[in-house]
């Protein structure tokens, strides 16, 4: 089984959000977070993928989700980059 873990950024409101998360099916996810489905913290905005990473285990995703979601300069930069890594 394929794991992504992915990286969405708010768009359409005043703030500028991001978030994290890893999922085996990316187009079912960003579905729920866009209908206030998803996770607690993705309610009440709308959102867009900006970066996704395929892993060949959950562990492995989980790893990097976490790694992902503690360190924001690296997601920052993936943020304010002009190349989008989808």
């Amino acid at each position: 089984m394929v794991f992504f873990v992915y990286l969405l950024q708010s768009y359409g409101s005043k703030r500028n959000k991001t978030y994290v998360g890893y999922t085996n099916n990316l187009k079912k996810r960003i579905s729920l977070h866009n209908s206030n489905k998803g996770a607690k913290a993705t309610k009440g905005y709308k959102w867009k993928l900006i970066y996704k990473k395929k892993f060949t285990t959950r562990s492995k995703a989980m790893s990097y989700e976490y790694k992902l979601k503690k360190d924001r300069i690296l997601r920052n930069k993936i943020k304010h980059s002009m190349i989008k890594f989808i």
